[in-house]
């Protein structure tokens, strides 16, 4: 004979026996249908509001993604636009230098006919 576990009834509080003859209570039948009745009830609800919530995350997630493809948009113009500024600037720079140096080279020359 294979072993067997005895399972507490949670309701009358006893370990059934297999070879019982006496039917069972209707009453604490009735009772226990209607408490997993309920437990199912609430799983029920509790799962929708998981999937409500879920899919509140969805979409902010979903929003976040576009706010971030946006700012990375943004940021490589952004990039693009200070290359550009950088490199007018350079040129402006290198424009002024020349000037200065020509300006000096003047200035050399004619220093002998101003003393």
């Amino acid at each position: 004979m294979a072993p067997s576990i005895a399972v507490l009834n949670p309701i009358t509080k006893e370990i059934p026996s297999l070879g019982s003859s006496r039917p069972a209570d209707p009453e604490a039948l009735k009772k226990r249908n209607e408490e997993l009745e309920r437990e199912l009830r609430e799983s029920r609800e509790r799962e929708q509001r998981m999937e409500e919530e879920l899919r509140r995350i969805i979409n902010r997630l979903r929003v976040a993604e576009e706010a971030e493809e946006r700012l990375c948009s943004q940021l490589g113009e952004l990039e693009a636009e200070a290359v550009d500024q950088a490199r007018v600037y350079h040129a402006r720079i290198l424009s002024l230098s020349e000037q200065l140096s020509q300006a000096q080279k003047l200035l050399v020359r004619a220093a002998p006919l101003i003393s």
